[in-house]
């Protein structure tokens, strides 16, 4: 499926005049209560968990140029580490005009879901295993009155796409279909991660597990683009912004919580037997130049689905950056096309 693109020479003036506008007209905001689940050893923790959706017939009711007005779903976004839904407006803009209705969960501790720290920049979490079933009650229940009896997709970014493999291993009938960008199969520490599991862990057992990670900082509002090279200026800029204007969107660091907990859930995600449960076909974009999540680890997990008789298709792109969708159109373009011909295309008969 071809989209026209963001302008990226006009990226701002088309975001405020054109996309935000469109989306504001078939956004719906609510909120949910935490997931109840057998394998946490402490109850739901307080405080309700927020989310953005959007509506295909809402949206195609306003005539854009190029929707294709024909409903083929829904699609669930699960974001990234520090991330938030608003960040997802042009990716969102991109599957409303493909037909799709769409579904961000903010996870604990990011946007205007709850959190646990009062410092805005930081992001706690206390099990891996809330994440998981917060984003499967989400997924089961708005998730599916979105995709009204059509297909229910699933569409993850780095820790949002650990977080996706934690659903689709344990509710492996949940979703049709699921795209891992860049996932967090195994985080990069800058040490092995056995390490900083066993660092993590002490620093939390010392009272430290809500203390900031050393070495990280908290949100600034001076963006240097030397940190970003290849990478979109335009896109960059715009979610830089984004933080900018709105305090619940500027999380920026990791707790030793948080690390403790993402080492856990990259050694649970990646167990053959997990994997082995995995029934949905999963399409993962790997980057060449990611610096945030290993590769090794991602083609591990790939052979390891396709070995027990799953369906997954790894797609590189030696020349980008983490966040595929932050990189310039001429990588944007193949990369969304990849996205949406996958979700569109029949699914094949399973041999028997």
């Amino acid at each position: 499926m071809v989209l026209p693109l963001i302008d990226e020479h006009r990226y701002a003036e088309e975001m405020n005049g054109k996309v935000l506008p469109a989306l504001a007209q078939c956004r719906v905001e609510g909120w949910m209560e935490p997931a109840q689940s057998d394998d946490l050893l402490d109850p739901a923790v307080p405080g309700k968990l927020h989310y953005v959706c959007y509506d295909a017939a809402k949206f195609d009711a306003l005539r854009i140029n190029d929707a294709t007005a024909v409903f083929r779903g829904a699609i669930v976004v699960s974001h990234g580490f520090t991330e938030f839904a608003a960040k997802y407006a042009e990716m969102v803009w991109y599957f409303l005009l493909a037909g799709y209705s769409v579904c961000v969960f903010e996870h604990r501790g990011h946007g205007y879901s709850a959190r646990d720290v009062g410092n805005p920049s930081l992001v706690w979490i206390d099990d891996w295993r809330r994440y998981v079933a917060d984003l499967a009650k989400f997924s089961d229940t708005v998730g599916k009155r979105y995709a009204d009896g059509m297909p229910l997709n699933l569409f993850c970014h780095s820790m949002g796409g650990a977080i996706g493999i934690g659903v689709l291993e344990q509710h492996p009938t949940l979703f049709d279909k699921a795209v891992l960008s860049c996932p967090m199969v195994a985080p990069a520490t800058g040490m092995p991660n056995w390490l900083a599991g066993v660092l993590a862990e002490l620093f939390c057992c010392i009272g430290l597990g809500r203390h900031k990670v050393f070495g990280q900082s908290e949100f600034t509002s001076e963006l240097n683009m030397d940190d970003h090279p290849g990478a979109s200026e335009a896109r960059v800029r715009w979610f830089q912004q984004q933080r900018i204007d709105d305090a619940r969107q500027q999380t920026y660091a990791a707790t030793f919580s948080w690390v403790c907990q993402a080492v856990r859930m990259s050694r649970a995600i990646q167990r053959p037997e997990a994997c082995a449960n995995i029934e949905t076909p999963i399409l993962m974009f790997q980057a060449g130049r990611d610096v945030w999540v290993l590769n090794e680890p991602q083609n591990r997990f790939i052979a390891a689905v396709n070995n027990s008789g799953g369906d997954a298709t790894l797609v590189r792109f030696d020349d980008s950056l983490h966040e595929i969708f932050s990189m310039p159109n001429a990588i944007l373009d193949p990369y969304l096309r990849r996205i949406l011909d996958f979700f569109d295309s029949p699914e094949l008969p399973q041999l028997m």
